[in-house]
Formats: C-alpha cells, structure tokens, sequence
C-alpha cells in the first residue's frame, strides 16, 4: 500500500526546473495563434456589438450612445432592410434549392460505372470554383449587357427585361451565376459521400427488382443525409451573406430600384457607401446573424425530419 501511494504521488513542480521549462516552451509556441485570435477574432466581434450601441457616423458628429434604438428602427421603421431580407430569401430559394439538387444527381450519375473518363469530368465540374468571383461575375454581366448581352437579347424576343427593375429576373440573373460557380463544388463533396455507401446495397437492391430512380432516393439520400445536412447548412450561410455578386453584377445599392439588394450589401452601403453610420450597419450585422443562424437551425431541423420520414 505504501508503495502504490508514492508511485500515485505526483512529482512537484519546480520553478526553473526542466519541466518548467517544456511547460513554458509549449505556452510560448502556441502563444501567436491565440493572441492574433483575440485580436482579429473575438475582439471585433464584442467591439462591433459596442459600437451598435451608438450613433457613429464616420465623419461628422462625435458618436452618442443611444442603447437598442439602432436595433428598434432597423426592426420597425426600415423598409429597405425588409426589402434586402426578401431579396437574399428569394435568391437563395432560386440558386440554393435546383443547385444542390443538380449537384447530387450529377455526383449520383458520375459515379455509375458505364461513366468513362470521370477524373476529366470531376476537373471540368470543379473548374467554375475555383475561378475568381470577379471574372466568373464579369462574364455574366456580359451576357447579361442591356446592349450586347446574349442572355438579355433572348430575354428581349419575349419581352422581358431583367434591367428594368424586374425584381424577380434580377434574382434568377443573380442566382444563375451562384448556381454555375457552386453546383461543382458541391458535387465533388456529394461524390466523396457517395465512395462511403457500400456496393452490397445496390447489388441487393437490383436483385430485389428496384431500378436506378428507386435506388437513388431509397439508398443513396439516405445513406448520404449527414453530408446534405452539411451543404444545406453550409449553403445557408453563403446564400444569407451573398455580396459579391449583386456587388459587381449591379452596384452597391443593388440596383436602381434596390432590386437586388441583399442583407450583406445593405450592411456594408451603410457603413462605407453613402451614409457611412457604422453605428447602424453593426446593428444590422447582429440583426443578420440571428436571421442567419435561426434559418441554419431551420434547415437543419426540416431537413432531418423529411429525410428521416
């Protein structure tokens, strides 16, 4: 008994000692990383939930707390808030829900056997990704031109016009360039999931007489339903902070009519376009990430429900 109750003991720690000296060592390694994390990580976060407390314009007055009145006109007198709300929902509706729809039938079909040269497929699929967002909107907007835009012209024969403050063409035009750079990306992640699903259930299921449709929505959606968990998820979030896009496909006021306006962009014409109240635009930034977060949980909730029935 004696014996184990020394060999239990721990030794002691001795300032200068060579365990100390590892100790500190290890704490000195990993030191950079959390200092640069609650520089640039934590402290903008709680800083910026500071200054929604106030009035702060850049230039101009000194800033004025004024407490959660940021927070009540942005809820309750700020109709280009709701109209930017309505714009990022109905964009996302229109690129989220065919894109990665598109993408898992895409992945299902890769993945056959009957498909050759899949490796040169999977680059092409991928290729729109890793293009920059710049040129990928650029491209668009050419096609999209009022004057010499293919898209625009054939939309013209039909009497459409996406520039005219149509609110509705205006989101497909913006989803349409969503969907071209995302659809690959999440049909690679799809492909990867689809390697886990063992052949054994296939191989069963064709014997049990089921066909490639029945197949797909009996064996691969469920046995794939953590990873569209994960890029439904994942696809909530981007398509909430969409703002590159209408950016440079429209202005930063999201068009004349604001009819493409999102949540994202309205957040920053607020803070460096024309009114630059920095004060308002971290309300909004808080305000989006509650939409944010209580749409991811949504999602997440619906989706696991309908895959489970």
């Amino acid at each position: 008994m004696a014996m184990s109750a020394k060999s239990d003991k721990k030794p002691r720690f001795k300032y200068g000692s060579q365990a100390s000296k590892d100790a500190l060592s290890g704490y000195l390694y990993v030191a950079p990383f959390f200092i640069l994390f609650l520089t640039f990580g934590i402290f903008p976060i709680f800083y910026n939930l500071y200054i929604s407390l106030f009035s702060w314009k850049l230039f101009g007055a000194e800033p004025e707390f004024i407490g959660l009145q940021n927070y009540i006109w942005l809820l309750t007198d700020d109709p280009t808030f709701i109209k930017s709300v309505v714009n990022t929902f109905s964009i996302w509706i229109i690129s989220t829900i065919p894109q990665l729809f598109i993408a898992l039938v895409l992945a299902y079909v890769l993945n056959q056997g009957f498909v050759k040269m899949k490796d040169m497929f999977r680059m092409a699929i991928f290729m729109p990704f890793i293009t920059s967002i710049l040129a990928v909107t650029i491209i668009f907007n050419s096609l999209f031109s009022r004057d010499f835009g293919l898209i625009n012209f054939i939309l013209g024969t039909e009497g459409l016009d996406w520039e005219n403050n149509n609110r509705f063409l205006t989101h497909v035009a913006i989803a349409t360039m969503v969907n071209w750079r995302w659809i690959g990306y999440n049909t690679i992640i799809y492909m990867a999931g689809l390697q886990t699903i063992g052949k054994d259930l296939y191989e069963a299921a064709t014997i049990d007489g089921a066909n490639k449709i029945q197949q797909f929505f009996y064996i691969t959606i469920p046995q794939l339903r953590p990873i569209i968990l994960f890029t439904i998820i994942m696809s909530s979030i981007g398509g909430m902070s969409l703002f590159i896009e209408p950016l440079v496909f429209l202005d930063i006021r999201g068009g004349s009519a604001n009819q493409g306006l999102t949540m994202f962009l309205y957040l920053y014409e607020t803070a460096f376009g024309t009114k630059y109240n920095v004060g308002y635009s971290a309300a909004i930034s808080w305000v989006m990430f509650v939409i944010v977060v209580l749409f991811a949980l949504l999602n997440w909730f619906v989706t696991t429900k309908v895959i489970k029935d």
